[in-house]
């Protein structure tokens, strides 16, 4: 089964757009690492989406390593270097560019997009 990390931004964008991660990538094995919930949660205080997505996920079972590093950015690009074959969800420009793994953006604000 593949395997695939999501980050912060790919996480608050599918909330805002009402897309169910979870029901769109239910044949992948889905890794958020801790750092992500980390975020989720400081940004929760302002933003009722990552509110709503912390509830998301508290609801659905998915693999939530800790990477051992508080730059949740370079923790994701870095554990990316060690697992080329995971697919890498996320929109923000640095990871894109930064990791070399296939990618799962969210294009037109309703479909997820494998580039």
């Amino acid at each position: 089964m593949k395997q695939i990390v999501l980050d912060t931004s790919f996480i608050i964008s599918a909330v805002r757009n009402k897309i169910d991660i979870f029901e769109e990538l239910q044949e992948y094995k889905i890794i958020i690492p801790e750092q992500v919930i980390v975020e989720l949660q400081g940004i929760s205080k302002s933003k009722s989406e990552a509110k709503i997505a912390l509830k998301i996920l508290s609801q659905n079972n998915f693999i939530r390593p800790d990477l051992k590093t508080k730059n949740t950015d370079n923790a994701i690009i870095n554990y990316s270097k060690k697992n080329p074959q995971f697919i890498i969800a996320t929109l923000d420009k640095e990871i894109k560019k930064k990791t070399k793994n296939p990618k799962l953006i969210i294009r037109n604000k309703k479909k997820l997009e494998f580039i």
